[in-house]
């Protein structure tokens, strides 16, 4: 997926821009050759001003006639895991660390094939219900369990690099644009090799991802788990070496609270939290934390549904916003929400702020609706390429048709697109002005390939894990 798209012009479309300063109107968008936006507008497109032609092919102008239906920018991700497509419906009702051992449990056994076509099918997902951009925690080389009752993590063994770099390669196949996050695991192999390993996985990703969609690197911060305060000082020294940011779960649910708070202070000493540190769900931080995050530049990623499956708590969006603390939104991964469905996302945050506060004007449908576009396109640095439908960005768009299934009028655009509309309305998404799902269905050459091998691998992979785990599958 690497030609230049064709020049491409939208019409007749109800334009959701989410910049900052512009209101929805309906009009026209073109897009360039370089699949970034050339021109907005209400009305009709300029004669000669850009892609006006129908049909044609190659490099022929196209049209997209919206006949009147939403289009919007593609929401980003800002926390996400990807490799976990064929793990939904696992622990119904476990919390965070019930979940995430049996989770671990069954990727224990999977080999960097097997984790290629995880990472390709559930990028793939994301691409065909509305997510462009993700951030994206690839899963360590390190098999291992964590226990939160002792504080420790039990390491079975670590894996080749491929099992890295396979995940990585598969976001690229997708099409998906991707910030990709390394674990630092100083705490499992001698360290010297561990910042070797990291940064090899770090010039993998400049080397083999085209420049398009490459959202840059990050650390995937893991204090939550180490057991020593010198976990957050090294991932300071990635952080630095690289020039990168660093997400780190965080403060994610009431289990083992204090534990948790204690290490906040680890992170704190190592001058970890700063511009381009990010708190991963900080559901539970106490004022000082909240307020100390907020002083000193660190931003947090909100994941409402993730939130709601887990039990973990309701994040304190109102307060974090009266601090100035940056916001971002994530649908993290398909095993805690099931489905990848930012519209669902967008209206489970809105209604669960809503009902903890009593107050159904403390959130608005365009706050989230920016929150999950553009808020989480700045928490990730990416701001000036994703996140908002402006000129000299990525063409990455939806076209949501409110009539298809029939939605009724329209009293507010925002409201509408936020709370009316979900992915039986989805119609197409584009990728740099290229049509990557049509109707729900990828049109990717290997969507196919992509769901048999998932089916085949997670089988042949819980039965290897079968001795360790208390999953099952149904068929």
């Amino acid at each position: 997926m690497t030609d230049a798209p064709s020049a491409l012009t939208v019409v007749d479309a109800v334009i959701i821009p989410m910049a900052d300063g512009s209101d929805w109107f309906r009009g026209w968008m073109t897009v360039g050759a370089d699949g970034r936006i050339t021109g907005l507008g209400e009305g009709q497109p300029p004669r000669g001003g850009g892609a006006t032609g129908a049909g044609g092919s190659g490099a022929a102008a196209r049209v997209v006639d919206a006949h009147g239906a939403f289009v919007a920018p593609g929401f980003v991700s800002a926390h996400s895991h990807l490799f976990t497509s064929g793990m939904r419906g696992m622990t119904p009702g476990e919390p965070l660390y019930g979940w995430v051992g049996e989770q671990s449990t069954f990727i224990s056994a999977a080999d960097a094939d097997d984790v290629y076509w995880f990472t390709l099918h559930g990028c793939l997902d994301f691409l065909g219900n509305g997510v462009t951009s993700a951030y994206n925690f690839t899963d360590s080389r390190v098999v291992g369990k964590y226990d939160a009752t002792t504080d420790r993590r039990e390491i079975f063994a670590i894996r080749p690099e491929a099992y890295l770099f396979r995940q990585i390669d598969a976001a690229r196949d997708a099409g998906l644009r991707t910030m990709n996050a390394i674990r630092l695991d100083s705490e499992f192999q001698p360290v010297d090799e561990a910042f070797e390993v990291f940064a090899r996985a770090v010039d993998h990703v400049k080397q083999n991802v085209p420049e398009a969609l490459d959202l840059g690197a990050s650390v995937f911060g893991a204090v939550q788990w180490s057991a020593t305060a010198q976990a957050a000082r090294d991932e300071v020294r990635a952080m630095d070496a690289h020039g990168i940011g660093n997400q780190a779960h965080f403060l994610e649910t009431s289990e083992a609270l204090d534990q948790q708070r204690e290490k906040f202070r680890w992170y704190e000493e190592a001058g970890a939290i700063r511009p381009g540190f990010l708190f991963g769900h900080f559901v539970h931080p106490d004022a000082d934390m909240s307020r100390i995050a907020a002083e000193k530049g660190a931003g947090m990623v909100w994941q409402p549904t993730s939130n709601g499956r887990l039990g973990s708590g309701v994040a304190d969006i109102p307060h974090y916003r009266e601090l100035g603390l940056p916001i971002g939104v994530g649908l993290d991964d398909q095993s805690c929400t099931d489905v990848s469905d930012p519209f669902q996302n967008v209206r489970i945050g809105v209604y669960t702020q809503r009902a903890v506060h009593q107050d159904a004007g403390i959130l608005g449908p365009r706050e989230m609706l920016r929150m999950h576009t553009l808020g989480s396109a700045e928490v990730l640095g990416a701001e000036d390429r994703i996140g908002s439908l402006e000129v000299g960005k990525f063409a990455d768009f939806l076209v949501v048709d409110p009539t298809a299934p029939d939605t009724g009028p329209v009293w507010d655009v925002h409201a509408h697109y936020a709370f009316a509309m979900s992915l039986r309305n989805l119609k197409q998404v584009y990728v740099g002005g290229r049509l990557v799902s049509q109707n729900g269905r990828s049109v990717h050459p290997l969507a196919a390939e992509a769901s048999r091998q998932l089916h085949t691998r997670v089988r042949a992979v819980a039965a290897r894990a079968a001795d360790r785990s208390t999953s099952r599958l149904a068929w």
